[in-house]
């Protein structure tokens, strides 16, 4: 329960620890409240909202003469802001944040799961699948960058495997995570879909025999190493114009091993090379 702002004359003789002086001058770069949870709403693509909880880290910058921040204020920012949070609304949040709190820089970190709705290839059976997104939102000496980062899980089929065997190949469960510093809206749709068309297919949440057929073959016919996944959405990821720079990580899920296979890829397209 929050605790009701007092009045002037209560808080006369309450001393305020955290604006005392502090003399060992260190400056503490990220200080806050980390795995908070709190109800959000998320817009998607296609004009709906999301209902879901979203685990949020949030910090400032504390100067090195400041002996604390003021903790509560955090949540009193989490609960004042509207419940509708976006990537537009990051940049509010951040610049509240930092100026009710005094500090030159901020950082706000928001994990959520994401759900879409799609339709299996063949019987069109529609289910959901999760997605675990998160928005990470910085402010340093005025200027806001905020950066998307998408898991998306997918299927991919060895090249090796196919190549070598009479019949039949090994496939996997791939996780490939994007980690994106964009400079324009952009839709976690837009990202999760630029993935699922590089991998060997697609994961749907329910699929009938007809799907189960054409999603085995579609990847029998699509093969990819770690490598080639990497690379492909890479490629795709050097073409999207709202993007300027990006970490793109995949990790196979072994089917014959013991062991997942792993490849990442990092470009800042703001630097020339």
């Amino acid at each position: 329960m929050n605790q009701p702002n007092l009045p002037n004359n209560q808080l006369e003789g309450i001393e305020d620890v955290q604006n005392t002086p502090d003399i060992r001058h260190l400056d503490i770069n990220k200080v806050g409240i980390k795995s908070i949870r709190h109800p959000v709403v998320v817009k998607d693509k296609h004009g709906g909202e999301q209902n879901t909880v979203a685990i949020f880290d949030m910090y400032v910058h504390l100067p090195h003469n400041f002996k604390g921040t003021h903790m509560s204020r955090f949540v009193e920012i989490l609960n004042s802001n509207e419940r509708a949070i976006s990537i537009e609304s990051f940049e509010t949040i951040l610049r509240d944040m930092t100026e009710r709190l005094e500090a030159k820089s901020g950082y706000v970190e928001m994990r959520f799961p994401y759900f879409v709705d799609k339709a299996a290839p063949i019987s069109g059976v529609n289910s959901l699948l999760d997605y675990d997104v998160t928005f990470i939102g910085e402010i340093i000496d005025n200027e806001f960058s905020i950066t998307v980062k998408v898991l998306v899980p997918v299927t991919s089929l060895c090249p090796c495997s196919k190549k070598i065997s009479d019949y039949g190949a090994h496939n996997q469960r791939s996780h490939v995570t994007i980690t994106a510093k964009i400079n324009d809206f952009i839709w976690i749709e837009d990202i999760i879909t630029l993935v699922e068309k590089e991998a060997s297919c697609e994961l749907y949440g329910l699929l009938k025999r007809p799907d189960e057929k054409y999603v085995t073959e579609k990847a029998y016919d699509n093969p990819k190493f770690v490598e080639d996944m990497v690379r492909d959405v890479a490629s795709a990821l050097n073409a999207e114009k709202r993007i300027d720079a990006y970490i793109v990580e995949s990790e196979n899920f072994e089917s014959i091993h013991n062991h997942s296979a792993y490849a990442l890829i990092e470009h800042d397209k703001r630097v020339k090379a």
